[in-house]
This record gives structure tokens, C-alpha cells and sequence, in this order.
């Protein structure tokens, strides 16, 4: 499959919240390429040429204020990015789902895996592909417009699907309905989320209403919405990531950072394996394996 081979998303026709996610993202994603997660981190763990992905550095201090947050994610992004590893090798299909600036698929193609990627931003989109032909992977990593809800993939089209932080902008139900009709049987997902239970962290989302849609800030994922994950997946597990850690943030641009973040990032591991505490986490990654087709 190519992207060349899926008609383009009519815009005007999608229901009001999704025009709204379009015209928030775009607002982003014309300030910023890519690697928002390593944009704002301790300088030897930055992404190259942060430069040259900011755009417009006075729109980025105004918009992306938190994205120094992500500064203490490596743990999450380490399990992902080994989940990928493992899975991502040639001949295997990948859809990045709600792909973004398409960081998690460029990854994934950087692996040996054929990519296709697919967000309703087309800036997004946009982005996505100058990162894949800026990483050396255009060949077999594409990127189109698409609405996650309403996938035009015929069933059973891939082997693996990533996607990170995009739940929380779709209809849950709806998104996961067509990734386990796009998946294959015994297919595999990863889905890195925020979480909605720490009051603290939920908070500072009501209090910065610039940074996300309305739809985006009431959707975001409980365990409880696991449940629906489970209604189309036969096996689903969930691992939660970083609490304590957040006490790193302000040391990320100092000596201390590293050690800091590691001493407590240990502290989690251990805290956060209870689910009664690990919800409480601000993110969790979901793993699921073999969809549940119609009549299965």
C-alpha cells in the first residue's frame, strides 16, 4: 500500500469537534516540525537541529510551554521505543496512528518496517513526510490526511500499529473499532496516554485551555476506558510511568537532572506497579494483541 493510493480527506464534511482539532493542530504544527517530547530536555538528550524544527521561537515559547514535561518521559519512551524494536523489522506493515508529526512511524521505518501513517492535521501530515525524508526513510514510510474514526484501509492491513498521546481527540469507541478491523488477526498495538485521576496534573489541563481543545481536555483517558479497549482486543495489559519523576522538571537544564531523574524514576517503578497508585501516574502505556473481528 502507498498513500497515493487513498483518496484525500474532505474536511468539509467532518462534524464540528473534529474541525476544531484540525484548527488547533495546525496552529502547532505550522510552529513546530517535530520532537516536541526532546525539544525542551537537558542539552545532550535534545533532538538535533531543535533549530531548525522551531519555526517561530517567540510563537513557540507562547505555545508550547509544556512541553518541558517531556523531559522526564524517557522511561515510557524507552519501553515503547523497545516494543517497536522488536516488532519493526522489513516486510512487516505499521500504521502510525494519529501519527502527529509522524515521529513514532519515522521510528518504526528507521527499524525496517513499511509505515503508513495517517492524522487529520494536514500539517501534520505535512510535517511527517519532511521528517521521513529528512531521517532517510521516505521510501518506505508515507503519510496521508485521514480521520481515524472512518479509516479507509481495507481490513486487516497491518501487522503492528503505534500510536501516542491521540486517543484523548478521538471517539475512543469509534477509533478502536477500526484499528482492530485494520489490524490482521494477532495483530499488536502500543499506545502511550495521559491520564486523568491525579487531580494535580488535571488541574493544570483546566488551567491552561490554550494548550488543548475542550473535546481534548474532557476525553482524556481513566482506566476505566480500558474497558472499552478491551471490547476489541483479546489481550490488553497497561503499564504506568511517571510521578515522582515530575520533581525532576525544573533541574532539566543542570547537572543534577540525570541522576535526579533516574533516582526517581526508580521510585515509580516500584510505586506505580500497583494499580491503585499507578493510576495516578500522569501517563500508561496500553499493549494489545489480536483484535476481535466481527463474528470472532
Amino acid at each position: 500500500m502507498k498513500a497515493s493510493d487513498f483518496a484525500a480527506l474532505d474536511a468539509s464534511k467532518l462534524e464540528e469537534r473534529k474541525k476544531k482539532e484540525i484548527e488547533h493542530s495546525r496552529n502547532r504544527r505550522q510552529i513546530l516540525q517535530g520532537y516536541e517530547r526532546r525539544i525542551d530536555t537537558h542539552r545532550s538528550e535534545e533532538v538535533q537541529d531543535r533549530e531548525h524544527l522551531i519555526r517561530d521561537k517567540k510563537a513557540f515559547e507562547t505555545h508550547f510551554p509544556n512541553v518541558k514535561y517531556y523531559s522526564i518521559t524517557g522511561s515510557s519512551q524507552q519501553f515503547q521505543d523497545d516494543w517497536l524494536r522488536a516488532r519493526c523489522r522489513p516486510g512487516v506493515k505499521v500504521l502510525d496512528f494519529a501519527c502527529g508529526n509522524g515521529e513514532n512511524g519515522v521510528f518504526a521505518a528507521m527499524c525496517g518496517a513499511d509505515v503508513l501513517g495517517i492524522d487529520i492535521s494536514p500539517e501534520g501530515v505535512e510535517n511527517a513526510n519532511k521528517n521521513a525524508q529528512e531521517a532517510g526513510v521516505a521510501g518506505h514510510c508515507e503519510f496521508l490526511t485521514m480521520d481515524g474514526e472512518n479509516l479507509v484501509f481495507p481490513e486487516s492491513s497491518f501487522d503492528v500499529a503505534v500510536e501516542y498521546g491521540a486517543l484523548h481527540h478521538v471517539d475512543l469507541d469509534a477509533a478502536m473499532r477500526e484499528l482492530s478491523r485494520v489490524l490482521k488477526p494477532g495483530g499488536e498495538m502500543i499506545c502511550i496516554e495521559a491520564l486523568r485521576h491525579n487531580p494535580v496534573i488535571h488541574t493544570y489541563r483546566k488551567l491552561t485551555p490554550s494548550l488543548r481543545t475542550e473535546w481534548e481536555v474532557a476525553h482524556i483517558l481513566s482506566v476505566d476506558d480500558l474497558d472499552v479497549v478491551r471490547k476489541y482486543f483479546k489481550q490488553v495489559q497497561v503499564r504506568f510511568f511517571h510521578l515522582m519523576v515530575l520533581g525532576a522538571v525544573p533541574f532539566r537544564k543542570t547537572f543534577l537532572f540525570r541522576p535526579l531523574r533516574n533516582a526517581l524514576d526508580a521510585l515509580d517503578s516500584r510505586i506505580l506497579a500497583n494499580q491503585a497508585v499507578g493510576k495516578y501516574a500522569w501517563i500508561m502505556a496500553i499493549t494489545m494483541k489480536d483484535p476481535i473481528k466481527p463474528g470472532s
